[in-house]
């Protein structure tokens, strides 16, 4: 446990001769940069901990090496964006945490390589827009955390792209419910993912459909202004 100490610098050179360990928790210091190739000796790694540091950059070899890790946790950091193929190397993780960070914007090949991924949580970030291939290349994933971001509209195709999704968690998004979130209605009406929680999915516009909730809408309702 290396939490609270304001560690500022990882250096691979740190990390020499510890090649059997399968935990680090960094939780609690003051890193800004996770630099490439940080973590490369840890080859057993399973659980990296990096939450409640001030992260703002991730080099793109960042977590070379670590092939077996399972759980990445990310939260509360100060990440604007991911960069292409990042996370390449961690074909094995099953949960990565990009809770409370900056995020506006995600690119399909943010998530690259992440074949075994089962779990992902952006919460409380600075989303406003999703590519509908966003999440393409996550076949496994069941559990996807997206509250708490800047949502207007949402592609139901978003979801409909991944096959094995049971769990969305969507709410407190500022969602307006015209024409572009028809998709969006029509998936959850066909849909056996649960949406939690289901009741707290609302419109915070138009003004005729204030606080209404996703459920209660038909898309062939739904209309754009000409």
């Amino acid at each position: 446990m290396l939490g609270q100490n304001e560690i500022g610098l990882i250096k691979a050179e740190m990390f020499v001769g510890m090649r059997n360990l399968s935990e680090l928790d960094l939780p609690h210091n003051a890193l800004t940069v996770v630099p490439s190739n940080a973590f490369k000796p840890l080859i057993a790694l399973k659980v990296l901990d990096l939450s409640l540091n001030r992260i703002q950059r991730l080099s793109p070899k960042a977590f070379t090496g670590l092939t077996q890790l399972l759980f990445l946790n990310l939260d509360n950091n100060s990440l604007k964006t991911i960069p292409a193929g990042v996370f390449r190397p961690l074909g094995s993780l099953e949960m990565l945490v990009l809770d409370n960070n900056l995020l506006s914007s995600l690119s399909k090949s943010a998530f690259d390589g992440l074949n075994n991924l089962q779990e992902l949580y952006l919460r409380n970030n600075e989303l406003e827009l999703l590519p509908t291939d966003v999440f393409i290349n996550l076949p496994k994933l069941h559990d996807l955390g997206l509250s708490g971001n800047r949502l207007k509209t949402v592609d139901g195709n978003t979801f409909s792209l991944v096959p094995k999704l049971k769990k969305l968690h969507l709410h407190d998004n500022a969602l307006h419910c015209d024409c572009n979130i028809a998709s969006l209605v029509k998936w959850m009406h066909e849909t056996n993912t649960t949406l939690s929680p289901r009741d707290s999915l609302k419109c915070v516009g138009p003004p005729n459909l204030r606080n209404k909730s996703l459920m209660s809408l038909q898309a062939e309702t739904l209309l754009c202004n000409k």
